[in-house]
């Protein structure tokens, strides 16, 4: 929800329409951990699980983008940048346990 409001802000400002990959990203993290839950095998959750990962380093790639070029005082997203800083640790952990426990 936090990604949908800094986009809105983000279409208020000129240059707005630039960040809709970074809305892109940020969404698609939830709807592939979602699509993960319906799975048809421990392989095809850790790749949907594996996409969750890759669009969520790209949002923090938007993010650091939207802070280094002054677009975002860093302060207004640090909690967002911290937020999905986490979610790649979780997504990554439960993508190396479940590779764990395959190989076994």
């Amino acid at each position: 929800m936090r990604a949908i409001k800094l986009y809105e802000f983000l279409q208020s400002q000129k240059n707005g329409a630039a960040w809709k990959q970074y809305l892109r990203s940020a969404t698609s993290i939830g709807a592939s951990i979602e699509e993960s839950q319906a799975s048809e095998s421990r392989a095809d959750f850790i790749h949907k699980l594996g996409i969750a990962q890759k669009e969520a380093r790209e949002s923090l790639y938007w993010l650091r983008l939207l802070s280094e070029g002054g677009v975002v005082a860093r302060r207004r997203i640090e909690s967002l940048m911290q937020e999905t800083n986490e979610l790649v640790a979780i997504i990554t952990a439960i993508i190396v346990n479940c590779k764990r426990r395959r190989g076994r």
